[in-house]
């Protein structure tokens, strides 16, 4: 006589993952963290400077003033050290346009960080969605924080839960 099954057969806890499928990783567990590291370090730089912008962006749209290094007062002709002058009419002859280079390097400094986030993303085999929120870490102020924090621990907790997973070679 055959024994009645149940319709639902219970799913294997034997440590593979949901369904019984083993979870893999794009690397070794040491390029794992080593794009770890390096998110976590872009995801910090690239926050100050979207703050260092935001600030800098009031200054300029809010109070009319760009941040210079240098050159000349155009009103009195002293020295200019470092400070705020206006943008219109020009407070400053010469010098160097802080308010500028922030731009430029928060621009710049946010490609690597996507760079750094496609890696550690593509070694863990995550969603897409969780790269999309990840890139946004560097145009919303102070998400890169929450978000880093967020992903660094759920990559310890996933390496930690799957030991064999990295294993390649």
């Amino acid at each position: 006589m055959i024994e009645p099954q149940p319709a639902i057969q219970p799913k294997s806890t034997n440590g593979t993952g949901a369904a019984g499928k083993k979870r893999r990783f794009g690397g070794t567990e040491a390029q794992i963290r080593s794009a770890l590291k390096f998110y976590k370090v872009l995801a910090y730089l690239t926050g100050s400077m979207l703050l260092l912008l935001c600030a800098e962006l009031v200054a300029r749209y809010g109070f009319g003033q760009y941040l210079f290094a240098g050159g000349t007062d155009a009103v009195t002709g002293q020295p200019f050290g470092l400070g705020f002058a206006d943008a219109e009419p020009a407070g400053v002859i010469g010098g160097v346009n802080l308010s500028v280079t922030v731009l430029i390097v928060h621009g710049w400094m946010y490609v690597v960080y996507l760079i750094s986030n496609f890696r550690l993303w593509s070694l863990m085999r995550w969603p897409f969605t969780k790269l999309v929120v990840m890139a946004l870490g560097g145009v919303v102020p102070f998400l890169s924080f929450f978000v880093e924090k967020k992903f660094h621990a759920e990559v310890e907790a996933e390496l930690a839960a799957n030991p064999q997973a990295p294993q390649r070679y």
